[in-house]
């Protein structure tokens, strides 16, 4: 049986999924926007950044969303939601320069995270010494 879910239906969902969450935590500070308000409200973000790391940051937010954009698992949709959340206030406050990330958040990463971890920080190197894309890059 092959399920089809919208990306309406997830928001839906989020959004009882953090009500009910909410009304049992007391420590909830901020809901959780939906997926497409927080969507755009990074991509606005963005525009205060330098040119080179908005290209990249729109790029991976835009392919990030749209890899996630299926999910039907309520967990995996609030931690998605939760993540992407922490990255908006971070960026907002101005403190994107300043972001750490400590050896346990590492160690809880599954071995594709790490890699595409290593594959951001290559690239965003690349891009900061000027070095030109490679070609077989631009061919993907």
């Amino acid at each position: 049986m092959n399920i089809q879910v919208t990306y309406k239906q997830i928001e839906g969902l989020t959004r009882i999924v953090m009500r009910r969450a909410a009304s049992h935590s007391a420590q909830t500070k901020d809901a959780l926007l939906p997926p497409l308000m927080l969507y755009r409200r990074i991509l606005r973000a963005h525009r205060v950044l330098p040119e080179v790391q908005r290209s990249i940051g729109d790029k991976y937010v835009k392919n990030e969303f749209n890899l996630h954009k299926d999910i039907d698992n309520p967990l995996h949709i609030v931690a998605f939601l939760t993540s992407w959340q922490d990255y908006l206030h971070m960026i907002t406050n101005g403190q994107w320069q300043e972001g750490t990330l400590s050896k346990s958040s590492l160690e809880k990463m599954s071995p594709e995270q790490v890699g595409q971890l290593y594959e951001l920080m290559k690239e965003t190197e690349r891009v900061l010494s000027g070095k030109p894309e490679d070609a077989k890059d631009k061919k993907q």
